[in-house]
């Protein structure tokens, strides 16, 4: 259970990010920021499950290409967050409906690729899934909740550095990917 928990942990990362880049946006209230949370943490929790299938059914041929998704969604994510920021000096508004489910999919492609190896912890699927899903849903609530804070000492920048940090996380999964 302890290695689930951490597996759980490493895979919210991308997620808390962009929760983290939403909130210090200045534009998260309970509502959304549980709204998020619960979009992100039920991607996070699903694709694990998608991840064993594929791997059950097609194996590599999937790893192949799942780096290229996230760092394509990431960054059309991110580029238009930083153009936002440098045209309109009112924010973007928070990521909701298809760039949230995008968002939401793209930082969790790593889990699908992760759920081939779900078997191995030697637990349920079931239970890895609602783990891994449960445990992203509460970072990103709080990093959603949180980021506020961050967001008002960088002020107008916040927009900016959002959309930097959806490109490095884009570029981050690129890379330990292809150098695996």
């Amino acid at each position: 259970m302890i290695a689930l928990l951490i597996l759980a942990l490493a895979l919210a990362m991308d997620a808390f990010a962009v929760s983290l880049a939403q909130g210090a946006a200045g534009r998260m209230r309970l509502g959304q920021a549980a709204a998020m949370a619960l979009i992100f943490g039920a991607a996070q929790g699903l694709m694990p499950l998608l991840g064993w299938a594929l791997g059950a059914a097609f194996g590599s041929w999937f790893e192949r290409i799942d780096h290229w998704i996230a760092f394509a969604i990431l960054s059309l994510l991110g580029l238009n967050m930083i153009r936002q920021s440098r045209h309109d000096m009112r924010p973007a508004p928070a990521l909701a409906g298809w760039p949230l489910f995008a968002a939401a999919i793209a930082t969790s492609i790593d889990a699908a690729a992760a759920g081939v190896t779900l078997p191995l912890l030697g637990l349920p699927i079931a239970t890895a899934c609602a783990t891994i899903g449960a445990v992203t849903a509460v970072l990103c609530f709080a990093g959603a909740l949180g980021g506020g804070r961050i967001g008002r000492g960088l002020g107008g920048r916040a927009e900016l550095i959002g959309g930097i940090v959806l490109i490095g996380l884009g570029v981050k999964i690129l890379v330990e990917h292809l150098a695996a």
